[in-house]
């Protein structure tokens, strides 16, 4: 009997992960499950970790990149509404994890809720950007979290609050097997001091990135005290191409996908800029974009 078989009406075998990721490239999934429930997810996972299946979750894939002979297992695709609700009660926002990053932003100025306006031009899910701690100087998601649902791996609900979870430079301790929903404390404050907030962050941002345009993925964390763009540009890397895999003349830390890229070609550009870099300044980077 095939791996889920009691879950064919949620499961694609073979499906192909390039077009439910930002860069288009990589190979297909082993079986890529879209539960409709909770109750369906947590059947799943519970037997993805009985049977020894390898599980991963698929958020936006706004900084994924697939290998090109595809991943194996299973992978989670949580966009389904009981995935993506976001609601509001006195300064408290909950936000399920499949929930996108620009809806939750809409949704707290709308309620004149503040803090979360400085991830404006963020893009991926609430669930992905908890897991790297989405954000820059003007602040961080983690900051602003009162405590997170996830799933343990017998597919327990388990409730993670506050003093217990840890977030850092684009990265946090939220290690589980499934990010479920989160709730926000933020401050009350005019919907038009908010909106203000959010156009002038939203400028800075794209006036940094890659052409809206352009299929491009962040390549490196920046080294404490330093900024990996510029280490890049320093080491004179800025247009070297693998390929269809070019670095941003915009900003040096983002890839550019060409057409007729492959992965390959982007992993064999990751490893050339790391080796320049390590060589030139002896400062080892380290990957932001995740690889499957």
């Amino acid at each position: 009997m095939p791996a889920l078989a009691e879950f064919a009406d949620i499961v694609k075998r073979n499906e192909p992960l390039a077009p439910y990721t930002h860069l288009r490239l990589g190979g297909p999934a082993e079986l890529l499950v879209q539960p409709r429930t909770r109750e369906e997810l947590s059947a799943v996972v519970r037997q993805c970790f009985q049977e020894h299946l390898p599980l991963r979750v698929l958020g936006s894939g706004c900084n994924l990149l697939v290998r090109d002979e595809g991943v194996p297992g299973v992978v989670l695709r949580l966009s389904e509404p009981a995935f993506t609700q976001i609601s509001v009660e006195g300064k408290l926002v909950r936000a399920a994890t499949g929930a996108s990053v620009s809806a939750l932003i809409s949704h707290a100025a709308r309620h004149g809720l503040a803090g979360l306006e400085t991830l404006v031009g963020i893009p991926g899910t609430v669930g992905g950007a908890l897991r790297c701690n989405a954000g820059d100087r003007g602040g961080d998601i983690g900051q602003f979290v009162r405590h997170v649902e996830v799933l343990d791996s017998k597919g327990n609900v388990v409730v993670r609050d506050r003093d217990e979870l840890r977030f850092g430079d684009r990265a946090s301790n939220l290690d589980d097997p499934v990010l479920l929903a989160v709730e926000f404390a933020l401050e009350p404050e005019s919907p038009d001091a908010i909106v203000k907030r959010m156009r002038k962050a939203w400028i800075l941002r794209k006036a940094a990135q890659p052409l809206s345009f352009q299929l491009a993925g962040r390549l490196f964390k920046n080294p404490r005290g330093l900024n990996a763009a510029t280490l890049i540009e320093q080491a004179g890397l800025v247009k070297t191409k693998v390929g269809g895999a070019e670095i941003s003349d915009r900003d040096a830390n983002y890839v550019l996908v060409r057409p007729g890229a492959t992965s390959r070609d982007v992993l064999r550009l990751i490893d050339l800029v790391r080796t320049r870099v390590q060589e030139r300044f002896n400062v080892e980077l380290e990957r932001e974009i995740t690889v499957w």
